[in-house]
């Protein structure tokens, strides 16, 4: 029994690493910029694309000198894809913004909890955008939310480029600051990168939740 444990353990290692070598290998050519940026635009309205490993795989490439692109590029390939796809989510939530007040017009509870997204993204948008573009799924929510509670347009193209240029920073950073030194080892530094991003990812997910109880928590709170 322990022998077959090993055995597919081995196995998994070993596609594991095949497919980090195979990525390497595709992160070495110029047309895996626009796989970054693709992706980047994807993720911004289907949460379940990785948009942040693509990044991650563009840095560590850099870093291991196996991309022929610097790493401007690969943040810019980034940014540029996710400042467009969270415009998009953002049209979509304006979209259907109407939708949403018909239905708060008839449910005290959801009018409540609508009334709520507003004043939050009102107060602390900007943070909550940038902050959001860390987390898979919330830039999604926040950004098609900034929709629905019709923010301003500009307000909102101002703080999605700041966020976006953060996040891409980022990432790519990382990827090369976290993968430079093992850049004799593509598999490794890759999976040393995406295992800290994500550490960090996790960390910020943490923070965020809390805060946000805190501050539902203090909304619900009867006025003295």
């Amino acid at each position: 029994m322990r022998a077959a444990q090993l055995g597919f353990m081995d196995g998994v290692i070993n596609w594991l690493g095949d497919f980090t070598d195979r990525l390497g290998e595709w992160a070495g050519n110029w047309w895996f910029l626009g796989v970054i940026f693709i992706i980047a635009v994807l993720d911004s309205v289907i949460p379940v694309v990785p948009s942040e490993t693509t990044v991650i795989i563009g840095g560590v490439a850099v870093a291991t000198d196996t991309a022929p692109y610097p790493l401007l590029a690969v943040i810019a390939a980034g940014a540029a894809g996710a400042f467009i796809g969270d415009n998009m989510a953002f049209s979509i939530g304006r979209r259907w913004s109407a939708a949403f007040e018909r239905r708060a017009e008839r449910k005290p509870k959801f009018a409540a909890k609508l009334a709520w997204a507003h004043e939050q993204i009102s107060q602390r948008g900007g943070l909550l955008l940038i902050t959001a573009r860390f987390i898979p799924g919330g830039r999604t929510a926040i950004t098609i939310a900034s929709g629905v509670t019709r923010q301003p347009r500009a307000w909102f193209i101002r703080w999605s480029f700041i966020a976006a240029i953060i996040w891409a920073t980022y990432a790519a950073g990382l990827a090369r600051l976290v993968g430079e030194p093992f850049k004799d080892d593509h598999a490794k530094a890759f999976w040393i990168a995406f295992g800290t991003a994500l550490g960090i990812n996790v960390a910020i997910e943490i923070v965020r939740y809390a805060r946000v109880r805190r501050a539902k928590r203090e909304w619900s709170k009867p006025a003295e």
